[in-house]
């Protein structure tokens, strides 16, 4: 029973952990989005994330972003002794598990994988999407407020942390913000600027409009990929034969795609 029950508990805090990971697109947790299937933790202490994308042909960039961060998260628990990252029924899962489970450099791996690329390069253009989202929320939740242009402009990190949001969003995402901030020394110091842009400027009060129109156009096409994900993910997370091409587009679209037992059980 004591074993049983801490199992539970490590397997909670592989979930906790996951939380972290973020469809790089979408800025929102694989956890939220459904992706993750099974958490396994064995009495060895090794723990075993198996995760599905959307479609069978979501983009290699996305699948070993996600893959790599699921690693990352969870071997940051000090009780992890191994673990294992399966990504299932994806045209590139064969090249993402490997790569992600062989201890290689991941930024080899993710270049020789993905034309390429610098790893780097790619989180950089997601993390910008993100900080504009985030900070869109907290800049609308001011303006809510009764804060002036003038004074959001010029507001110190400090005067944001203490201000008390009661919406859902803002409470979801200003922390989310801060840690951005944070994170890539946007704002570090108490009288730092809370609202820098991502490459670092300030943002002069008459110009607040036009940045958050800025901001506006990066959410709208975030969230429309949010929701054809989601939709996607309907279809997707059931079960067909899958031979040495995949599944076709037309087995999803026709509906010969029977249902999957378990599939997607989420936390």
């Amino acid at each position: 029973m004591l074993v049983s029950t801490l199992k539970t508990e490590l397997e909670l805090d592989v979930w906790d952990c996951l939380e972290a990971v973020t469809d790089p697109e979408l800025d929102e947790p694989i956890t939220d989005m459904g992706f993750v299937e099974t958490v396994e933790v064995s009495d060895a202490r090794t723990v075993r994330v198996e995760f599905r994308l959307p479609t069978y042909w979501c983009s290699p960039n996305f699948a070993f972003l996600m893959a790599f961060g699921i690693r990352k998260e969870i071997t940051s628990l000090p009780w992890v002794k191994e673990m294992t990252v399966q990504l299932n029924d994806h045209c590139f899962g064969d090249e993402v598990n490997e790569g992600v489970n062989s201890g290689r450099n991941y930024h080899d791996i993710f270049a020789q994988y993905c034309k390429g690329e610098r790893l780097d390069d790619v989180v950089a253009k997601f993390m910008s999407k993100a900080f504009d989202r985030r900070q869109e929320v907290v800049l609308l939740g001011l303006q809510a407020l009764g804060h002036r242009a003038e004074d959001i402009v010029s507001m110190p990190l400090a005067a944001l942390q203490r201000i008390e949001f009661t919406g859902e969003e803002e409470l979801r995402q200003t922390p989310r913000y801060l840690d951005l901030l944070l994170s890539q020394g946007l704002a570090v110091n108490p009288d730092d600027l809370a609202f820098p842009t991502w490459d670092g400027q300030p943002i002069h009060a008459a110009a607040l409009t036009k940045h958050l129109t800025h901001l506006r156009s990066t959410r709208i096409n975030m969230e429309f990929n949010g929701a054809m994900c989601r939709g996607l993910a309907k279809t997707r997370y059931k079960e067909v034969e899958i031979g040495p091409e995949g599944p076709t587009l037309v087995d999803f679209i026709a509906g010969r795609v029977p249902p999957r037992d378990g599939a997607n059980p989420g936390r």
